[in-house]
């Protein structure tokens, strides 16, 4: 019978006290909050970003009925502003999402007694899903009858203790090296390489708007060295006259970018920090051509197959570590950096209105097609565990 799915993002907004402590106010999940018996939503859609998207697509799917977020605050009461946002009630954004707040009781792998102390009063979700930096054992103890699954959303494979990894049934990967890894340290895990970010991708919110292509070269990625905004910077100076513009959620650099640009006579448009809503992401990448992921040491990134869903051709870094397979004939080029990434960019300038990459990526590594592979392995999990 469906169920729930929680996936728990690694985020904890301030910074958790060194020293655990007991929650402030011991029991006070109740059953009145809890996901057990709730109606399952009339309308689901399958949208926002990596950490959205997956829990969507498991109830759009009929894998389970209900869908939560859980995070976590750094510091009790009305001193985090985390306690703020929408807290065992649906998502204003999405009724078919459910997001929670915990207060962890030190760093990642965050500790939690007030999520143990809701899981042990509600019940723990049929499916959980744990992301990044990791939880402790005691909440993973907690769910010992879910079925657990972790993606590290990074390049290394595991970002957990390997004792901490032991206890998970399934791991989603970004390239086959990290399936390996993960073997090689976990005997006998289950692996597939089917990162949340890309391999869940959602039409409904990266779409074609029929917008003038008023940039070239579109880059979406946080303010951060190891997204390598240099290989761009470098590709559109040896490439004169061409607009270049960043979409920047997060990071310190921005300033050393517009510092560059304009020593170099670059032009470039920068918007955000700070965040850019999904829609407003969607709106600024249908402006360009051509969408360019230039990292190396990175984790899958999910602009891969939206710039796709945008109908934008891709330029990827040739030694990106995670996600090349999302590159093909059809969605792009993966070329290395100095004059071989000019060269790639500039004939996919010259024909990127042969590329139609949207119906590859909905059919290849939309939520549907990924959705159904995941669930296909969950069944075998579960199977297996009901073997004498």
């Amino acid at each position: 019978m469906p169920g729930w799915i929680a996936a728990i993002s690694d985020y904890c907004s301030q910074v958790p006290p060194s020293i655990p402590a007991v929650p402030a106010h011991p029991g006070f999940w109740s059953a009145a909050r809890s996901p057990a018996g709730r109606s399952r939503p009339e309308a689901i859609e399958v949208s926002g970003g990596y950490l959205e998207r997956l829990p969507l697509s498991a109830v759009a799917s009929g894998l389970v009925d209900h869908a939560e977020i859980w995070s976590f605050a750094g510091r009790d009461g009305e001193s985090d502003r985390d306690r703020g946002l929408p807290d065992g009630t649906p998502d204003p954004a999405n009724p078919a999402l459910t997001r929670r707040v915990f207060r962890a009781d030190g760093p990642a792998p965050h500790a939690s007694a007030d999520a143990v102390d809701f899981i042990r009063t509600v019940g723990a979700p049929d499916v959980l899903c744990v992301w990044g930096l990791g939880v402790d054992a005691a909440l993973l103890e907690a769910c010992a009858g879910s079925l657990k699954i972790y993606n590290s959303i990074d390049a290394p494979a595991l970002r957990i203790s390997d004792d901490l990894a032991a206890r998970f049934d399934l791991f989603l990967t970004g390239a086959d090296w990290q399936s390996r890894d993960i073997q090689a340290r976990i005997p006998g895990a289950r692996t597939l390489v089917l990162p949340i970010g890309p391999a869940f991708a959602s039409g409904q919110t990266f779409f074609p708007t029929g917008a003038d292509k008023d940039r070239d070269v579109v880059y979406v990625a946080c303010a951060q060295p190891y997204k390598r905004h240099d290989i761009l910077f470098d590709a559109m100076a040896r490439r004169p006259g061409t607009r270049g513009l960043l979409v920047v959620g997060y990071g310190h650099q921005t300033g050393e970018f517009r510092d560059r640009a304009a020593r170099e006579g670059l032009d470039l448009e920068i918007v955000g920090p700070p965040g850019v809503p999904h829609a407003e992401v969607n709106r600024q990448i249908n402006r360009a051509r051509v969408g360019v992921v230039c990292g190396v040491d990175d984790g899958a990134p999910a602009i891969l197959t939206e710039y796709q869903l945008a109908g934008l051709p891709v330029l990827a870094n040739a030694r990106l570590s995670c996600g090349l397979q999302f590159v093909t004939p059809e969605t792009g080029i993966a070329a290395h950096e100095g004059a071989d990434f000019a060269e790639a960019l500039d004939r996919l300038l010259r024909d990127h209105a042969r590329y139609d990459p949207r119906d590859v990526a909905l059919s290849r590594w939309g939520w549907q097609p990924s959705m159904a592979v995941l669930s296909e392995k969950l069944t075998e999990i579960r199977n297996a565990r009901t073997v004498p």
